[in-house]
């Protein structure tokens, strides 16, 4: 099968197509350093059978914050402990990039001192009923350089690999995005300019990083709402980050206000599966880098289909990984399907101490 052949993302060669997504854990202390139960979470997945682990969304600015207990790698003081998380999933067999994020206008006052939340423009969010303030150029090239920094602080902590948060609305999303960047500056104002913070945030990554360092990016394909990013200028921006060096893309999409088209409930049969595939097909059409796709996947033979026909070359999983973190072991043993019934009770997170499935 497709699915548990070996594959290589840059440097890296994984045992198998299957990656667990990030996925937020409410598992961090209040401070953002890891704890004994996030290691424990990891070490379960890096067990279970993926053959890459991407962190939850891991903050890189203070600025950015956008859920409690979040973890964090905005400073050095984050690096010890990140190395115990990252020895633990190396010591069970498993390989884990870190995702780094900055959650722009998804930012609340309540996390962020009471201060109003920064994007590229002013444009009112209407799930949190809050309109963000623009930034200014300075704070533009601070958020810039927390993001290169934090990509020397994932080598030292140990990471396999990073993971730009570009999709969901959170803020590389947001300058990408026709509908939540409406400057005239460097920034914005056309396609070329709205490519700059992207552009710029790859560069500091890799004066940081390196050349060899696995640098991958999550992607909104379609921003799914009305003057947003479509897949067609998705494409596009894919191919110039390509041509830069990025060795895969998580092809996904939505953002807050697009309502659930990220994490979509009742998938109940193959036919709602894999719901951004013709994304990924068309993303896998006009690059050589690997594709990795997420949203919906549930099924074995549905993952298998997918990988045969060439629409993705890996696919990606959250919510039925935090129902069963062995899942990957389980399907190469036999098992077709996942028990995961979408029924984003995980995602409540307001309501649970940590991300959990409440199914159970």
């Amino acid at each position: 099968m497709m699915l548990f052949e070996p594959f290589a993302i840059g440097s890296l060669t994984l045992k198998n197509r299957i990656v667990r997504s990030a996925t937020y854990e409410k598992r961090a202390d209040d401070d953002g350093f890891v704890t004994d139960s996030l290691i424990e979470f990891y070490e379960d997945l890096a067990k279970g059978g993926a053959g890459l682990i991407i962190s939850g969304n891991a903050l890189v600015h203070t600025s950015g914050r956008s859920v409690q207990q979040q973890l964090s790698i905005h400073n050095d003081f984050y690096i010890d402990k990140l190395r115990r998380l990252t020895d633990a999933v190396h010591d069970s067999g498993g390989t884990i990039v870190i995702q780094l994020v900055h959650g722009g206008r998804q930012s609340f006052p309540a996390l962020l001192g009471g201060e109003q939340p920064m994007a590229p423009s002013e444009v009112y969010d209407p799930t949190t009923r809050i309109t963000p303030r623009a930034m200014d150029d300075k704070e533009i090239w601070e958020v810039i350089e927390a993001f290169g920094d934090a990509g020397r602080r994932a080598i030292y902590a140990g990471f396999d690999g990073v993971q730009l948060h570009g999709a969901h609305g959170y803020l590389i999303n947001e300058f990408l995005s026709p509908h939540t960047n409406r400057r005239d500056d460097y920034w914005g104002g056309d396609e070329e300019r709205r490519f700059h913070f992207v552009e710029e945030v790859y560069r500091a990554m890799r004066r940081e990083v390196g050349q060899g360092y696995p640098v991958l990016i999550k992607i909104n394909a379609d921003d799914c709402l009305e003057g947003g990013l479509s897949p067609e200028e998705s494409v596009k921006i894919a191919k110039r980050l390509e041509d830069m060096g990025v060795c895969a893309f998580e092809v996904s999409g939505g953002m807050h206000e697009s309502g659930i088209k990220t994490a979509r409930t009742e998938i109940l049969n193959p036919e709602q599966e894999a719901y951004f595939r013709s994304a990924a097909a068309l993303f896998k059409h006009h690059l050589c880098t690997p594709v990795i796709l997420v949203g919906g996947l549930r099924s074995r033979p549905v993952m298998e289909e997918v990988l045969i026909k060439g629409d993705a070359d890996l696919v990606s999983m959250s919510r039925p990984l935090i129902r069963e973190p062995d899942l990957p072991s389980k399907m190469e043993e036999g098992k077709e399907k996942a028990d995961c019934i979408s029924c984003n009770g995980c995602m409540r997170f307001d309501k649970l101490d940590v991300v959990r499935c409440t199914q159970i």
